[in-house]
């Protein structure tokens, strides 16, 4: 693809949806951060049906990273509706954050049907800044489809390396950028200004296992995968935890 049409469609991506100038200009920027969560929690079912295998397989082993009394704290980054909820360990602490106060309905929706955790506090910030989360005062970080919406996703690992305990670990799922030579790498440049704007900043063409690999942390465990009968924009996942 040549760098030149690259470029335009990033600039095109700025232009209408980073941080959303269009929906600011017109005024409606303010509604759309309390429909999405509704969109969102329903769009849920559906991802988790399709990837239930696969988050079974990443969350298999939480329980390695419980402390000697078999607790686990967990937290989680850009939670939403909850929908990870049901594969965390019996008894596991949460401590859910999220940037978009409008989600917590949904939230509470998805506490009530998995009583098998204990809940901490909702907090409402962004993965960017979490100064309210003490130095290593977790166990487990989980992030799954927020790396592709974030402003600084270098910030968000570092934010989630000093909350993690020494030789804690952070659990990631997020679709990436295609390989060059398919046609879903062009799709995904063509069509990212238009997905950017209703998926409320996501980002279909990041690279993003380059930034976990920059990290610093220990240990990266990560694997590509294609995830099944989701759309072709978001196709190609990555999987994996990495260990302080």
């Amino acid at each position: 693809m040549q760098p030149c049409f690259m470029k335009f469609c990033r600039l095109l991506c700025f232009a209408f949806s980073s941080p959303f100038y269009l929906l600011q200009f017109i005024g409606l920027r303010g509604m759309y951060k309390r429909v999405f969560p509704f969109l969102a929690y329903n769009v849920t079912f559906s991802y988790n049906d399709k990837t239930h295998k696969l988050k079974r397989e990443l969350f298999r082993n939480l329980g390695r990273f419980a402390n000697a009394d078999g607790t686990l704290r967990l937290l989680e980054i850009g939670c939403g509706s909850g929908a990870n909820f049901r594969f965390y360990p019996y008894g596991c602490t949460v401590i859910c954050t999220d940037p978009n106060p409008h989600m917590e309905p949904y939230l509470r929706m998805s506490m009530e049907a998995n009583k098998h955790l204990t809940y901490d506090e909702m907090l409402v910030l962004s993965g960017e800044d979490m100064r309210e989360v003490e130095d290593e005062s977790v166990d487990v970080v989980v992030c799954t489809l927020v790396l592709c919406s974030v402003n600084n996703v270098e910030r968000v690992l570092q934010e989630a390396r000093r909350i993690l305990r020494n030789g804690g670990a952070l659990y990631f799922l997020e679709h990436v950028v295609s390989d060059p030579s398919t046609w879903t790498h062009f799709c995904q440049y063509v069509f990212e200004p238009l997905w950017c704007l209703l998926g409320d900043g996501c980002m279909v063409t990041r690279a993003t296992w380059k930034d976990l690999e920059a990290a610093g942390f220990a240990e990266l465990h990560l694997k590509h995968i294609e995830a099944p009968e989701v759309s072709l924009m978001i196709r190609p996942h990555i999987m994996g935890y990495l260990i302080k």
